[in-house]
């Protein structure tokens, strides 16, 4: 496909608080050379990736088109869409959720935290 990967990268900061934190998500950003349709399905775009026994819910994704012309369109999690040269499909995937509460050990409350 006539495409161009710029950016594959980890999403730092997306992951659930927690003893131990969520993994983070990714970004991928692919810019068209062509027009062509693309299509997406994905998820935890509306509800966050929960955490668990107290850790923090993840990052919600994000999809986004950056057109051309400089505007940007956000998108649902399932969509198709015409893209036209120099679009760039931005996907941001979701954090994954913490689990844990901060300050929690395997075995209870860390010594020396309240």
């Amino acid at each position: 496909f006539p495409v161009l990967l710029e950016e594959f990268s980890i999403r730092r900061g997306s992951g659930g608080d927690g003893a131990h934190k969520g993994g983070d998500g990714g970004t991928r950003r692919i810019r068209f050379l062509e027009a062509m349709e693309a299509g997406i399905l994905s998820n935890r775009r509306i509800v966050p990736p929960f955490g668990l026994t107290g850790g923090e819910p993840g990052a919600l994704g994000r999809n986004s088109i950056a057109r051309a012309d400089g505007h940007t369109e956000t998108l649902p999690a399932t969509a198709s869409v015409d893209m036209g040269a120099g679009d760039c499909f931005i996907i941001e995937t979701p954090g994954g959720g913490g689990y844990g509460a901060v300050g929690q050990g395997a075995d209870g409350p860390i010594k020396g935290q309240d």
